[in-house]
């Protein structure tokens, strides 16, 4: 037994209204660097100090679908102190949170590694946190080229 669909004029016209309407509504807003930042410290306890955590990731995006992004703690991981979070936002995102990971002394590293969709240029930060209580942030700027240019 087959089951068949048939579809009107009316729905087709519908259905195609609300896919302009869609297409023509104003897009989300950006977060700004002030959004980001809160929603990362907002995830941590303390204060943050710069160093020994770095992101890499390319100066210029080509492609801003799939941006490789890896985001490294230089600290000991032993098992009372180690990384236990790494948090990581984007200023451009309507929401800045991108991705968060949990980590144990089994991890052996403290670093992650991802692909992030980049519409513009913009920061990208992260935070980690330590088990006793250290927290380390790090941003970078990524420029993001459309058709050929810097964007």
């Amino acid at each position: 037994m087959t089951a068949s669909v048939s579809l009107g004029r009316r729905t087709l016209s519908a259905g195609g209204l609300a896919a302009i309407a869609l297409a023509m509504a104003p897009r989300e807003l950006r977060a700004s660097p002030e959004q980001a930042r809160a929603w990362l410290l907002g995830k941590v306890k303390g204060a943050p100090v710069e160093g020994k955590l770095a992101i890499r990731a390319p100066e210029i995006a080509e492609n801003g679908l799939a941006v490789p992004i890896t985001v490294s703690v230089d600290a000991p991981i032993t098992a009372g102190s180690h990384v236990q979070a790494i948090y990581v936002a984007a200023d451009g995102n309507p929401d800045p949170g991108a991705a968060s990971w949990r980590l144990s002394p089994l991890a052996g590293r403290a670093e992650v590694q991802m692909r992030m969709r980049l519409a513009a240029t913009q920061k990208v930060w992260a935070v980690a946190e330590t088990s006793d209580g250290q927290v380390f942030i790090a941003s970078r700027e990524v420029k993001v080229t459309i058709g050929g240019c810097g964007g």
